[in-house]
């Protein structure tokens, strides 16, 4: 049974995802790219969009990569507004760390209820 807070939980999952995507590509081809015209940064945003189909049909084991892949993101955006001297870099960093958490959050705690009724029907 989807309750409110799990389907909530997974639209947050979603749309940070899909931020994510957008995010990437934007940041590294037009908005504050390492290089001018863009760098091969962008195909940062690949393994995303091998999760997407799945996160989208809220698939179990998909949410569950997509959460662990989705802290690598974490780390670069932290790493990134930390480092960087560009101001709309370190700005575009600040959005990638909350839409990494957003995604991390939303896709481990909409799989939680479900792992532990997996635990519960495990024969002891």
């Amino acid at each position: 049974m989807e309750t409110k807070l799990n389907k909530s939980l997974h639209r947050l999952a979603c749309v940070c995802l899909l931020g994510l995507i957008v995010l990437c590509l934007g940041w590294e081809l037009w908005w504050a790219p390492m290089r001018p015209g863009g760098t091969l940064m962008a195909l940062k945003a690949v393994p995303l969009l091998f999760g997407l189909r799945g996160v989208l049909q809220a698939r179990l084991y998909t949410l569950q990569w997509v959460a662990m892949l989705s802290l690598l993101y974490l780390m670069e955006g932290v790493v990134r507004a930390w480092s960087d001297f560009s101001v709309a870099s370190q700005i575009l960093a600040g959005a990638e760390i909350v839409l990494s958490l957003g995604l991390y959050l939303g896709a481990i705690l909409y799989v939680r209820p479900a792992k532990r009724a997996a635990r519960r029907r495990r024969p002891s």
